[in-house]
Order: structure tokens, then C-alpha cells, then sequence
């Protein structure tokens, strides 16, 4: 795949939460030689890319999220040594190596905002988002912020307000001036060339914002209750009052699409490497179309249309159908779960699920997300089936549960500790040091990764089993995707390449299922344990949680 231009179509990037993937020195914290020190095991799973979370320097307000230096490493994760040591370790090993470029915000301890909040006239007073107050005082407009509350902060030196989408140490660069747009190009570049293959764009279609700072309008009631209902955005409940709005003024701006021209003009200096961009809220996937099409803007994009507590066999259908509609020809990037969502294992299951069978269902969230028809990002522990971690109050650190709590819990508990070695006391192997920035979860410990590898048929190893296979399949990699009509649990679709037809055929529900299937079986993909569905010629029985592929005759 490393002479191939276009590896990014139909790849599978695994993202690495730096902090919490392994521990090198002891101190508690995740870092950059930890994960040199796992690539193998990386590169056992069949994976094409990594996507490692922002390791740069940062005050850690919101993890990393809040640069204080684009072209550093905070010392907590290592020196740019060691990425340098690391983006080598991977591409030996043939993994291609992404990072997170958060391109819309800064700290506020950036030497940056520093300046530009000294005065109004000053070489980057103008590169945040400055605005006046009302006559009265207040707030120059309605727009509110991701983490609750108004998204303008007073800052008392320059008698302005200043813009923040995020927590108010996360102040929001103002895109419309065009020494910025050149600064972060030219921060991109530097890691361009130390090697990187791509850049995940975190928020990216928060960039931009309405000049006029005309306010944004309000939704109607069952408008605020279908969003809580699917969950599309992290936290997007009505115990967050920024799902009352329609943001139609301090995102998704026109302008976005002309920056991201800029930014793949740059990308094509360097053939091979991608884009992913990250977009949430209404009308997401219309953006990813936007975003993606006409091959002079984003490579793909992901939104989280599957990362919502609904996997309904009429929910995924309908999302996968107005993708394909919406993409247009563009690219989509599927994800079920993230450093920002509560863990799938957790969030696609319910009181009624038969324990029992945990691992067959968690199977078939597998296959549906390598089956589809675009590129995967897979969660580090998605592959050991990891549930979400409960954890206390008191040991929480993400600002967002600290928040809303207890409606809203955060995001901790899916960013918990890696489990590598189940007897190994305290931390299940993430650190030598016996300690962890978050608290292991122990229930985590019966699915560690030396549990599973010593199971061949653990989730893990049905992990690499399926990615090994699916590596060679260009009808998986590169084919259109046809959903076709079935029952009310089981998901059933068809992929199609150069002629040839592949079946997939999915039980959501814990009990067995036969039905009808459009045309003609040759063959059923029975090399894979994973599936154990029976075929007849015309029909196909999916025992509960079941899977079941076939090629088609043509």
C-alpha cells in the first residue's frame, strides 16, 4: 500500500489517545516511546494508519486540545525526538502515521493570545476573535459554547469580549485574517516534513465566523428532543443549552470551504498524504459532502452519525443511505467510537442484551464498520471490546463532566487506561510506574490484551482475523455499497466492484433470523470464524448476533 497515492481510500487508521496507550517511564502518563514501544502489536492488528490525539504543548485545560505550541512536544509525552523515532518505528513497519491538528482554537497560553490580548493595536491584536460589548455591557450576541454557557469571555485589558466554541482558555483564532490562515499552513508544513502522513482537523468546520455576529436562531422544542434522542453530538442533551440553537452564524461559515482549498493545495505538495476532517451538529453529513467532494478539499471526513446511542437496524440504514446520497464524490470516514464518546460496548448495549452472548454482538459492530464503504477509524480498546469506565466524581478531569455532572458524566470514562497485562497489579500493565493519570477500570482486566491473544477466538483476534482478510478485498476497499430490504433486525447490504457482489448480512437483535436475500449464492465467506450463518440458495439464517457474508453470483 505505500506506493499507492490514494492508500487513504478504504483504509483503517486506529487512533491512539497518547496518554492513555502506554506508560514508558513510570510516571503516570502515556507517551510517544510507549507507543513506539507497541507497534508491533499495532501492526498485528492489520491496521493501515495511526491517528494519535494532540501530543504538542499544551496547559492541559482540555487535554491537549489546547495548544500552547504548534511545533513542540509537551514533555509529558516526550521530544520531538522521539516522534521522529516513532513516525520511523511505523512506517518500517509499513502504518502510515497521522496527527491531530487543532486548527480553530489555542490556548490562552499561547504566546500568540498573550499578544494579542495586551492591547488593541499590537502586531496580533487581530488574531483572535475581538468584539465590543453592548451598550449595556453584555455579551456581543446569543452564540453559546460546546461546554455550556455563552461562547464570549470579557477580558478587561483590551475592554473586549473574545470568541471561545470551547472551554474560555480555548480562544477561537480569527480565520478572516489572512496572516493566521498563513501561520497554521506553515505550522502544518513543519510537520509535513518531519514525516507525518496527514492530519486528522479537529472542529474543522468551526473556523470561520459571521462577520455580522448576527445571532443564531433558536430551535423549536421537538427539534432539541430529537437531538437529545440521537445523541449526534457529545453531550447533547437539554442539560446543555448550546443544543437550543441552530448554529448558523459561529460555524459551518462559507469560508471554511476556501481555507480547506488552501490546506489541500498544501497537501498535494506531498502525494500520498490525507485529510480527515471531523464534523458534528445539524446537517453534518450535508458538510461532509461539501467538505469532501470535487477532490480539492478534505480526502474524507467522519461526523457522528454512528457514534449516537442508537444502532437500530432503520437508523443505520437510513444514515448509510443519505451518506450516499450527501458524499456525492466524496469520501466518508466511518467511526463508532471515539476519545469524545462514551464507549460503544457500553452505548449499543441495553438491560436487555443477553450477556452471554457479548461477544457476538460486539462482533457484529465490527464487521459493520469494516464493511462499509469509505475508510474506518477504529478506538484504541474497540478491538477488546472495552466497556465504558464508571468512575467517580473525584476522579474525573475532563472539564466537560465536571460541567454537567451527574446528567453528563464526560469523557473520561472512555479515555481510561489501556489494559495490557491482567495480573499485573494497579494498572494492568500501562505503566511500570504502578500508577495512571486516570484510574484503570477494573473490569478492563478480564479483556486485557494478553487475555485475548491467548483466546483465538477472542474479539482481538476476530479483530485481526477480519482486517487481514479485509486488506485484500478491493471490493471493501474501493466498491459501491447497496442496501437492500430485510426484516426489522438484521441490516442487510450489498457491496460491488469490477463485477463481482458481496453479500453482508448482520443480526442486531438476540434472536435468530431467516430471510430472503437478492440473488444467488456461489459462495460464503466460511474462512472467517467470525461468521456462522447458515446459506441456502435463495435465504440465509443469522443466528442471534449473527453474521454472515457471500459472494454473489453475477
Amino acid at each position: 500500500m505505500s506506493g499507492d497515492l490514494d492508500w487513504w481510500r478504504g483504509a483503517v487508521i486506529y487512533q491512539i489517545y497518547p496518554r492513555s496507550f502506554f506508560d514508558s517511564n513510570g510516571d503516570g502518563d502515556g507517551d510517544l516511546p510507549g507507543v513506539t514501544s507497541k507497534m508491533d502489536y499495532i501492526a498485528s492488528l492489520g491496521v493501515d494508519a495511526i491517528w494519535l490525539s494532540p501530543f504538542f504543548t499544551s496547559p492541559m485545560k482540555d487535554m491537549g486540545y489546547d495548544i500552547s505550541d504548534y511545533r513542540n512536544v509537551d514533555p509529558r509525552f516526550g521530544t520531538l525526538t522521539d516522534v521522529d523515532v516513532m513516525i520511523a518505528a511505523a512506517h518500517q513497519r509499513g502504518i502510515k502515521v497521522i496527527i491531530d491538528q487543532v486548527l480553530n482554537h489555542t490556548s490562552d497560553q499561547h504566546p500568540w493570545f498573550e499578544e494579542s490580548r495586551r492591547s488593541r493595536h499590537n502586531p496580533k491584536s487581530d488574531w483572535y476573535v475581538w468584539a465590543d460589548p453592548k451598550m449595556d455591557g453584555t455579551v456581543p450576541n446569543n452564540w453559546l459554547s460546546v461546554f455550556g454557557g455563552s461562547s464570549w469571555q470579557w477580558d478587561s485589558r483590551r475592554r473586549q469580549y473574545y470568541l471561545h466554541n470551547f472551554l474560555s482558555s480555548q480562544p477561537d483564532l480569527n480565520f478572516h485574517n489572512p496572516e493566521v490562515v498563513e501561520q497554521l499552513l506553515s505550522d502544518m508544513t513543519f510537520w509535513l516534513e518531519r514525516g507525518v502522513d496527514g492530519f486528522r482537523l479537529d472542529a474543522i468546520d468551526f473556523c470561520y465566523y459571521d462577520l455580522h455576529l448576527r445571532d443564531n436562531p433558536s430551535k423549536l422544542a421537538d427539534e432539541v428532543v430529537m437531538v437529545e434522542e440521537l445523541g449526534v453530538a457529545l453531550g447533547a442533551g437539554r442539560e446543555n443549552p448550546y443544543t437550543y440553537q441552530h448554529h448558523l452564524y459561529d460555524k459551518t461559515c462559507p469560508e471554511n470551504l476556501l481555507f480547506l482549498a488552501k490546506v489541500r493545495k498544501l497537501m498535494d505538495k506531498y502525494p500520498g498524504v490525507t485529510t480527515i476532517g471531523e464534523l458534528g451538529g445539524d446537517g453534518a453529513l450535508e458538510t461532509m459532502g461539501q467538505y469532501t467532494s470535487g477532490n480539492d478539499k478534505l480526502h474524507m471526513a467522519y461526523t457522528f452519525e454512528l457514534v449516537t446511542p442508537r444502532n437500530d437496524v432503520a437508523y443505520l440504514r437510513s444514515t448509510i443511505e443519505k451518506t450516499e446520497i450527501e458524499i456525492k464524490d466524496g469520501w466518508p470516514c466511518w467511526t463508532i467510537g471515539n476519545h469524545d464518546c462514551m464507549r460503544v460496548a457500553t452505548r449499543w448495549s441495553s438491560p436487555a442484551v443477553d450477556d452471554q452472548l457479548r461477544q457476538e454482538r460486539l462482533r457484529v459492530y465490527a464487521v459493520l464498520l469494516l464493511t462499509l464503504r469509505g475508510s474506518v477509524c477504529i478506538y484504541q480498546g474497540e478491538e477488546l471490546g472495552l466497556e465504558e469506565a464508571d468512575l467517580a466524581y473525584e476522579d474525573l478531569v475532563d472539564p466537560f463532566g465536571l460541567a454537567f455532572w451527574p446528567e453528563f458524566k464526560g469523557r473520561d470514562g472512555c479515555r481510561t487506561p489501556m489494559p495490557w497485562r491482567a495480573e499485573e497489579e494497579l494498572t494492568a500493565g500501562f505503566s511500570p510506574g504502578g500508577k495512571s493519570w486516570l484510574p484503570l477500570w477494573q473490569a478492563h482486566r478480564a479483556d486485557a490484551v494478553n487475555v485475548q491473544e491467548d483466546n483465538p477466538e477472542s474479539l482481538l483476534n476476530a479483530y485481526r482475523t477480519f482486517l487481514r482478510w479485509r486488506r485484500g478485498q478491493k471490493i471493501l476497499l474501493k466498491g459501491a455499497i447497496t442496501v437492500h430490504d430485510a426484516c426489522k433486525n438484521v441490516l442487510l447490504f450489498e457491496r460491488s466492484y469490477e463485477g463481482k457482489r458481496l453479500l453482508v448480512a448482520l443480526n442486531f437483535s438476540n434472536q435468530a433470523e431467516t430471510l430472503a436475500i437478492p440473488g444467488t449464492i456461489e459462495s460464503s465467506v466460511s474462512e472467517l470464524f467470525l461468521m456462522r450463518a447458515e446459506w441456502g440458495d435463495h435465504q440465509v439464517c443469522l443466528p442471534p448476533y449473527g453474521i454472515g457474508m457471500a459472494w454473489l453470483k453475477r
